[in-house]
Formats: structure tokens, sequence, C-alpha cells
């Protein structure tokens, strides 16, 4: 169906460049690797990261997870980049859900156990926030966390995610229904 308004981002935008490696204040924002499957693996095994993620991984989905990410690069459908430390995975972000057209994304972040209380969930996503409502040119980018989940509420406004409200049983857990909290980021924010 034709819109009347224009789209934010051309369709073809991520398809026609290369993933980008990204800095990230003393870290790197990188493409995922085949390689990269036993930090998947060990991250996916600590309770907090199951819990949050709602979703375990063994080797083979972890291998099935990282061969996902170009395909959705593809698709326009989702990035995903490994944080890295030097050689290290630490973490990820990533825009778990695009719309070009409507310069819309949705955000998710995790870091290793061992790497927590570092900062580095704030420096990745502020370096993701920056390039994709920069260069990429998205309008809105949401950041939904469970109001169970303070540690996210805190990354969330360590990098200007602005709270917007409460989503009731807007999400669920392993554990049952959880209230979200919603923050988002637009371009025209300072």
């Amino acid at each position: 169906m034709p819109s009347f308004a224009e789209d934010v981002v051309l369709p073809g935008t991520l398809t026609a460049m290369p993933q980008p490696t990204l800095p990230a204040d003393g870290l790197t924002l990188r493409p995922w690797r085949a390689e990269d499957r036993p930090a998947v693996v060990a991250a996916y095994a600590d309770p907090a990261i199951r819990q949050w993620h709602c979703r375990t991984m063994n080797d083979d989905e972890a291998a099935a997870w990282l061969s996902a990410w170009p395909t959705r690069w593809r698709a326009e459908s989702g990035a995903g980049w490994a944080v890295t430390d030097g050689d290290e995975v630490v973490g990820q972000v990533g825009l778990r859900t695009l719309d070009l057209p409507s310069g819309l994304a949705e955000v998710s972040y995790w870091v290793l156990p061992s790497r927590r209380g570092r900062r580095i969930a704030p420096r990745a996503l502020a370096a993701l926030t920056a390039w994709s409502l920069g260069p990429l040119g998205l309008h809105r980018i949401e950041l939904r966390h469970s109001v169970s989940n303070p540690a996210s509420c805190r990354v969330a406004t360590l990098t200007g995610y602005a709270p917007e409200g409460i989503q009731r049983a807007g999400c669920m857990h392993p554990d049952g229904w959880h209230d979200m909290h919603l923050h988002a980021r637009l371009d025209t924010d300072v």
C-alpha cells in the first residue's frame, strides 16, 4: 500500500554498504564471526542473560544465531555486533528490530558476567546509537527492559534514552509476564 510519508531511510541503504566496525570509547563493535561461538554459548549460560533474553543457547544454536546476522543485515531486518575489548568478545549490542522506511529500531545488549561493572554496555550502546541516528539516519531507537532489571535501566539512563512509560505485561519472561520500561532516543535529542 502506498504511503503519503517519505521513507526516513531508503530501503537498500544497509545492503548498499558493508556492516561497519565502530569505535566505542576503548571498545570496538564489529560484525559477528563464526569463531565467536564460544563467547555466545558462555553468555547464554549466564542466568541473567537467560532471564532477560529469554533463551538458552547450545553450540549448534550459537552457530545458527551467528550465521543469521549477515542474513538479517542483507534483509535490513536487524543488525548485531560483537562488543570487543582487544581481541576478546565481552558483549553484544544490536538493532534487534529495524524498520528503515519508518526510521525506527529497537536495541538489545548484554555483557559477559566476567566483564560487568566496567560500563561496557553504555559505551557500546552509545556508539551504536550515534551511528544509527547519525550516518544511518534513523529517527527513533527504542529500548525496552523489565521493570525488574535495574541494571538495564541504568544503561538506558547513562546513554540518554529518555523514559517514556511502562508497558503493562509487555513481555513474557521465563518466570511470567513482566511490565516493561520503555525508553527512546530521537535524532533530535541533544
